[in-house]
């Protein structure tokens, strides 16, 4: 498994360093600068991150976090198909769907990694948190 999505939960642990678990994220992280895997979000992960850092730090400076960050991993996109899709989902948390069928139509995708599986019960995809699946890598 080479191509991952990374939810909000995933970066912000990295971000703001949130121990222990920004050290598997540091790894994935690592792993995809080396080009040993790819990482993807989505838009809506991107302005998530942006308004919950924002609320610790500078504009600037969490511009020029997310900028580093995107340098290492990739944006997906996402349009009116994958809205639908989500409004119509069994999935009960919005965003989440937002995520899931953006990262189902960009069929490279082989899994999600974030903390909150939960959300994801309906995924096809398999979902891990980031220490299961550097176990499995």
């Amino acid at each position: 498994m080479k191509n991952i999505l990374l939810d909000t939960d995933v970066i912000l642990d990295f971000l703001l360093d949130r121990k222990p678990f920004s050290d598997d994220t540091l790894h994935i992280l690592l792993k995809c600068e080396k080009k040993e895997m790819n990482a993807f979000v989505t838009p809506v992960i991107v302005a998530n991150t942006y308004y919950l850092l924002r609320q610790k730090a500078s504009h600037n400076y969490v511009i020029d976090q997310l900028k580093i960050l995107l340098k290492i991993i990739s944006v997906l996109s996402m349009d009116q198909k994958q809205v639908l899709a989500a409004l119509d989902s069994k999935f009960t948390d919005f965003e989440d769907a937002l995520h899931y069928f953006s990262a189902l139509q960009h069929s490279r995708i082989e899994a999600i990694l974030t903390r909150n599986g939960k959300d994801f019960k309906h995924s096809e995809l398999p979902v891990f948190t980031p220490k299961e699946f550097l176990a499995t890598f």
